[in-house]
């Protein structure tokens, strides 16, 4: 099997694809790296999460096609975007695949990376800061500890059907091992994804649901496992939101006690101190 070229590592190679990571929202944690290739491009396919601001770096004669993912809602079918991408690069463009959070992580880069190179086209993966990642660091919290969690596991709650998780060994997993559950894609499966971690997990286990995580519209909750449905339906968190399953998400309350934290998360006086289990804008 012949071997497919790679651009330089400088350059955005005309007739190759860059699959690139818009991070979580905040354009600060944008990578150099994105920075640079996303102003290279000549043409840019941009999934529904990618913020204006990001854009604005692109050159100002690059063609935007915004492409639209979403889990739940209508989108430009995978195959059509593959073949976008195909066409372009035999054409010439220098084209940009411009993903929310990490291109290879829950974000199909694997596949289109294969499939572009089973067309001959030269592929280059920019890695970006994964939502999971960032949810939990604004909210003052790591996703290992020593004391904590040995271990994180970043899951989909929006498999292909037949291809579900088997949420009650991922349960007895995560207890025994102490591990940091990372759910994307969940929100429309909680009360499933509950019920079953409900089986290896206490229902006193903390979790957080993180929306628009690092963006300045960023909400939270935090409460426990046995209270995940219900806290999502009083909070009004939907999608695109991030589940974290652990007892990481204890820090959350000593977390908002911090003056720096509290101040980032719009916490001021008596909020700081307030129920942990509340959302917050």
């Amino acid at each position: 099997m012949n071997a497919i070229s790679r651009p330089s590592s400088h350059d955005l190679s005309s007739g190759g694809v860059a699959l690139v990571g818009a991070g979580p929202g905040d354009p600060e944690l944008l990578t150099l790296k994105a920075v640079r290739v996303i102003g290279q491009a000549t043409l840019l396919l941009v999934d529904d999460l990618v913020s204006d601001e990001i854009l604005a770096y692109a050159h100002p004669d690059a063609r935007v096609v915004h492409v639209g993912k979403r889990g739940g809602c209508k989108s430009t079918p995978q195959a059509f975007i593959e073949k976008l991408m195909i066409m372009a690069a035999r054409e010439g463009e220098r084209v940009v695949r411009l993903k929310g959070g990490d291109p290879f992580i829950f974000g199909r880069g694997g596949e289109e990376k294969e499939h572009l190179e089973a067309a001959g086209v030269s592929v280059e993966v920019v890695n970006g800061i994964t939502s999971g990642l960032a949810a939990v660091t604004s909210l003052g919290v790591p996703l290992t500890h020593r004391d904590h969690a040995h271990g994180v596991v970043f899951m989909t709650g929006h498999a292909q059907s037949g291809q579900g998780v088997d949420w009650p060994l991922m349960a007895r997993t995560a207890a025994q091992a102490r591990l940091t559950l990372v759910i994307y894609m969940g929100i429309s499966n909680a009360a499933e994804i509950q019920q079953q971690l409900l089986t290896g997990l206490p229902a006193s286990t903390p979790v957080a649901i993180v929306k628009h995580a690092s963006r300045p519209e960023q909400r939270h909750a935090v409460a426990q496992l046995g209270q995940l449905v219900d806290t999502l339906q009083r909070e009004d968190l939907g999608s695109p939101a991030i589940i974290v399953v652990g007892d990481v998400v204890k820090g959350v309350a000593a977390a908002a006690q911090s003056p720096q934290l509290s101040q980032s998360l719009g916490l001021t006086g008596d909020d700081a101190s307030a129920d942990p289990a509340r959302s917050h804008g």
